[in-house]
């Protein structure tokens, strides 16, 4: 069969799994929905012939508007199988940008659980997760075998949107051909009579971090343990008890866990053994409580793009261990560059990989600005060291200038983290009347400690560069998290525009 015939929802490696246990929906407490990978497969086909019952053709779209659970995944992967695009849409954003995205990709049918409904503009016809009869869930299935749809090159599986925090969400349209490759890198043999790897799956579905992660154990027999959405007490609680082996997720998440001393104090989690962590950046700091909450579990500091895929480092092909905050080497099969930077080992990643998207969906001078003859910018400053490992610097459009210095908040962060009284930093720029831009930094404390934000700034003064030095320091319990379960730096840079007002740092509006 040739590669780019592969359609991404065949994935489950039948009938090799027929009976092993693919996913355990742990929604409802105290009782799991629990499929075997058979199972899986007849829901799957079922979607599917219910979709043609619908009158839904090959490259129409469909939209998902759930919190995660099983029928979401069996959605997903349904209109694969089916040929139609499925677009996972965040239920986190307004109903007014809900409804753009809609209109956007041009959804024909909408799979929603009951609290989303609301969300889906009222010309486009629900299925409802939760809802009984013709328009609920079960009654859409039209059970019995459906033969897969053989995509070509171009033929798309689904339509991601990025979180939008500079505006609205942009549409990213990717094949089956590039995510069947990004897939295909982490295949592994399959151990038929090992059912012990288990993992939990809490990062949204309408993101690609908890897409990829749910088509990356389903085609290696790892048994995915499904919550509606992250809570870090209960997450803990679920990885006991199901005796979860292999965990993913953001820095957030794993920072929120290392504060639940009581808890982990009454837990055993020594059978944890791989953590990945992606789709922000990892401190040293974090780093080390992540490995004593995990004591036995060796953990990855990943990366990923939605445009240009999820698979892009790897480990050094000479077998060098990698450095702990380093992301990899680059796989052999894409073509990267550093771009825009002071030499050629630091600049912003450039992109080439199979997975690549041909360009942004409706937006052509938005596409024009990030690909560049065929390469896709990522944004994202990276540091490459001499034996080929890559490290982030931070975001290219998070940088900015305090008294003609460059400043990028990921290392101020990763400085501030060092202090051990200081759990989570999160640097942002205020407007400042003296040096156009200054630092401030939002901090969370390690428990039981309760820093004094003059201390915050002499430990910076002493341990960093004086320019960088955050000169408003706030204490706070939490954050504020955005919809992908990462820091809301919007909402904080708006905060420090007014504590920078406040404080008489800045006397004009702010740009």
């Amino acid at each position: 069969m040739p590669k780019h015939s592969r359609n991404l929802a065949d994935i489950l490696r039948l009938p090799t799994l027929g009976d092993a246990a693919a996913y355990v929906d742990l929604r409802t407490a105290g009782s799991p929905v629990v499929v075997t990978a058979l199972e899986l497969q007849a829901l799957i086909e079922a979607f599917a012939r219910g979709l043609d019952r619908r009158g839904i053709k090959v490259g129409e779209r469909i939209g998902i508007v759930a919190e995660n659970r099983l029928e979401f995944v069996v959605a997903y992967l349904g209109a694969l199988w089916a040929g139609v695009v499925a677009v996972p849409v965040n239920h986190r954003l307004p109903v007014a940008t809900v409804a753009h995205i809609f209109a956007d990709s041009q959804i024909a049918l909408a799979f929603v659980d009951a609290p989303r409904r609301v969300l889906v503009p009222p010309q486009v016809a629900v299925v409802d997760f939760d809802g009984g009869g013709e328009r609920g869930f079960e009654g859409f299935l039209d059970r019995g075998a459906r033969e897969v749809f053989r995509p070509g090159p171009d033929d798309l599986a689904e339509i991601l949107y990025t979180s939008g925090s500079t505006g609205r969400p942009k549409g990213v349209p990717l094949t089956h051909h590039g995510q069947f490759w990004a897939l295909e890198n982490y295949f592994e043999p399959l151990v038929v009579d090992d059912e012990s790897r288990r993992t939990l799956i809490v990062a949204p579905l309408y993101h690609m971090n908890g897409l990829f992660f749910t088509t990356v154990a389903l085609s290696n027999r790892i048994t995915v343990y499904s919550l509606p959405r992250f809570d870090a007490r209960r997450y803990l609680e679920a990885v006991a008890r199901c005796r979860c082996t292999i965990l993913s997720g953001i820095p957030t998440m794993f920072a929120m866990m290392v504060r639940e001393r009581d808890l982990i104090a009454s837990l055993e989690l020594g059978f944890v053994r791989e953590v990945s962590i992606g789709s922000a950046p990892l401190t040293d700091a974090l780093l080390e409580q992540v490995g004593l909450l995990f004591p036995n579990a060796e953990i990855h500091n990943g990366f990923g793009t939605t445009e240009a895929g999820p698979a892009v480092f790897g480990p050094h092909p000479a077998g060098t261990a990698t450095p702990p905050l380093s992301l990899g080497y680059p796989m052999s099969s894409i073509e990267w560059a550093l771009v825009d930077g002071p030499s050629a080992n630091e600049g912003v990643l450039a992109l080439r990989t199979p997975a690549l998207t041909r360009g942004y969906l409706n937006l052509p001078e938005v596409t024009a600005q990030k690909m560049r003859d065929g390469w896709y910018l990522t944004g994202d400053v990276m540091r490459r060291d001499e034996q080929g490992f890559f490290y982030f610097v931070g975001r290219a459009d998070d940088m900015f200038v305090c008294g003609g210095e460059n400043l990028y908040p990921g290392e101020i962060e990763k400085m501030l983290e060092h202090h051990p009284a200081v759990g989570q930093a999160i640097v942002v720029p205020a407007t400042d009347d003296i040096k156009g831009q200054i630092p401030v930094a939002f901090i969370v404390p390690r428990p039981g400690e309760r820093p004094e934000p003059e201390d915050v700034k002499r430990y910076a003064l002493a341990n960093g560069p004086a320019y960088a030095h955050p000169r408003l320091v706030v204490i706070r319990d939490q954050l504020p998290l955005s919809g992908t379960h990462k820091f809301d730096r919007a909402a904080l840079t708006a905060e420090a525009e007014s504590l920078a007002r406040a404080a008489g740092r800045a006397t004009g509006v702010a740009p």
